[in-house]
């Protein structure tokens, strides 16, 4: 996609907590859709791969194991996850990999407050993964628009700002930046 005419935003309600041994990046993001329109776009394959960093191999609005495929490219990788829990249209919780990421969908007057809550090993992720979210969640709101754009994934998100974000998160945050993860260099 490289459209110049794409606008990450300004940033999102963000924090970082320490959760036991690991971390946790928590995000919230306004959307004007209501929380079941939002729920089918986080549980929906079809959906999901219009938006999120992962093709999944099932819906995930149901707990079990489900394969999440990370997409960086041409470049696939499977990763096992399971939904621990699916509270439909409200909670989402699953593992992808050794992550575990928690979406709580709240009705607003206007639509769905989302806080999306990613538990990551290591504080040094915590911005990349800020900058990551927030740039395929301007995807999934397109989405939801019915304005869909292509997915901005792994480090093709380099033409979409993710620098930008990564540097302005690990401000927001007080964390170090770390630049773009070694794993991901192409």
């Amino acid at each position: 996609m490289n459209d110049s005419r794409f606008e990450p935003g300004p940033l999102f309600e963000a924090d970082c907590l320490a959760a036991d041994d690991r971390w946790a990046l928590v995000l919230v993001r306004e959307l004007r859709h209501p929380p079941e329109k939002v729920w089918a776009a986080l549980t929906d394959p079809a959906q999901l791969r219009e938006w999120a960093p992962y093709t999944a191999n099932r819906d995930l609005g149901s707990t079990g194991d489900a394969t999440l495929t990370m997409i960086d490219g041409d470049v696939a990788q499977d990763l096992a996850g399971a939904v621990h829990r699916a509270e439909p249209p409200t909670l989402l919780e699953y593992s992808w990999g050794t992550d575990v990421l928690r979406w709580e969908l709240a009705a607003t007057g206007t639509g769905t407050r989302l806080t999306l809550r990613h538990t990551v090993d290591g504080q040094d992720w915590v911005a990349a993964v800020a900058a990551g979210w927030h740039l395929c969640l301007v995807v999934a709101e397109h989405l939801l628009d019915g304005q869909p754009i292509s997915p901005i994934r792994g480090a093709d998100a380099r033409n979409y700002g993710w620098e930008e974000l990564h540097t302005a998160y690990a401000d927001k945050l007080g964390l170090p930046n770390t630049g773009w993860p070694d794993h991901l260099e192409s």
